[in-house]
């Protein structure tokens, strides 16, 4: 029987760094990676066949705890059944350290999670207490600027759950993911199956409370984010302006920017550039913006998301190397694990090291597809 403290793993593909060891052996000792070695290993351990070992993933964008929490329109399920479902499906896709991400401000033409936030920080931070979390879990929260209400959201929250990671997000028609105003139309239209005046009354609505509230509560979530120690992220920037826009406000990761003049802007001001895995797993951005596997070809990927669906961290880790000839295994996994966890201030993990924690995940190719068969959180067996 193997013992939960001390045991070792031989027989695997280790994902290091900088390399892909084709067989080697792991230890681990209470909790942490105590030794890594190449070849046989000195005693009998758990018989990986071959798998790939690789670091636990990191996750710093999912929206996926709100979808298991209002699965469909006007409708919330039990908040910590939600959170337990949602932990599980996190743990089973190799995700062994998640920042949930949670949206603060409300929208003005459906009702809006943003009001259930306190409602999920609280269920999530229930099944902490007790004991029942499978990954280790962090806050992000997502601010919608032109909203009245982002900041009240905030700070109620703040009250009594700390904030790891703040992100600054403007889905006003007309702005960043959406410059094209028919470009928004067309997807909202189709989202939505509402009329044409339905659509022009909506854009007013929203373009009134752009001008209304963006600019101050950026300045003030700002603010906020420096005095909590949370660090704070831009999203779908799509322009120079909004790249130094961003470095001037001590922005540390720049969420799915929307063009390659962005993205070039923002690594030449020493910001990370996160993207979605679904986007390389579809060959493309499902709203016309660029693709994620043209920035990696370009050099200017850093950080990859899961964003609607966990098993696409994965996926795309193991797809890059073949859509960007610049990038091997052991880059890609990077994007997945010690990226995210250096951008964060997460040192003690994302990294096949002696002394890091044992987050692992086995994973099994079926053909070319990542299949996760065993992950384990410091040291632990957790899926």
């Amino acid at each position: 029987m193997t013992d939960p403290k001390s045991y070792v793993i031989e027989n695997a593909r280790l994902v290091l760094p900088d390399r892909v060891v084709e067989e080697g052996w792991l230890a681990v000792d209470d909790g942490r990676i105590a030794e890594i070695g190449e070849g046989k290993a000195p005693e009998r351990g758990m018989d990986l066949a071959g798998d790939h070992l690789i670091p636990g993933l990191v996750e710093l964008h999912t929206d996926h705890l709100e979808s298991h929490f209002s699965p469909r329109p006007h409708v919330r399920w039990h908040a910590l059944a939600s959170v337990m479902a949602y932990d599980a499906q996190i743990a089973a896709a190799g995700i062994t350290t998640v920042f949930d991400s949670l949206r603060a401000g409300s929208d003005i033409d459906i009702k809006s999670i943003g009001a259930d936030l306190q409602t999920l920080a609280d269920a999530v931070d229930q099944a902490r207490r007790t004991g029942h979390l499978r990954a280790d879990h962090r806050t992000h929260i997502r601010c919608e600027i032109a909203t009245p209400d982002v900041i009240e959201h905030l700070e109620t929250l703040m009250a009594r759950h700390p904030v790891h990671l703040m992100s600054l997000m403007d889905h006003t028609p007309g702005q960043r993911q959406f410059r094209d105003l028919e470009t928004w139309r067309r997807f909202y239209i189709r989202r939505k199956d509402v009329s044409e005046a339905h659509v022009d009354q909506l854009v007013g609505q929203r373009l009134e409370l752009h001008a209304l509230y963006a600019k101050e509560n950026r300045a003030k979530l700002i603010e906020i984010a420096e005095r909590a120690g949370a660090v704070l992220a831009s999203h779908d920037d799509a322009t120079a302006e909004h790249a130094a826009e961003a470095a001037r406000e001590g922005v540390a990761v720049a969420e799915f920017p929307t063009t390659v003049e962005a993205a070039e802007a923002l690594h030449d001001a020493g910001i990370v550039v996160m993207m979605g895995g679904p986007n390389i797993v579809r060959g493309g951005s499902h709203s016309g913006n660029v693709a994620a596997e043209e920035l990696a070809r370009a050099g200017l990927l850093d950080i990859l998301s899961s964003d609607y669906v966990p098993a696409s961290l994965l996926m795309s880790a193991f797809e890059l190397p073949r859509r960007a000839a610049n990038i091997d295994l052991a880059t890609a996994i990077r994007a997945v694990t010690r990226a995210p966890a250096e951008a964060t201030g997460l040192h003690d993990r994302g990294a096949l090291e002696p002394g890091k924690r044992a987050d692992l995940v086995r994973v099994h190719l079926v053909e070319t597809t990542p299949i996760v068969r065993q992950v384990w959180r410091e040291g632990t067996r957790v899926s």
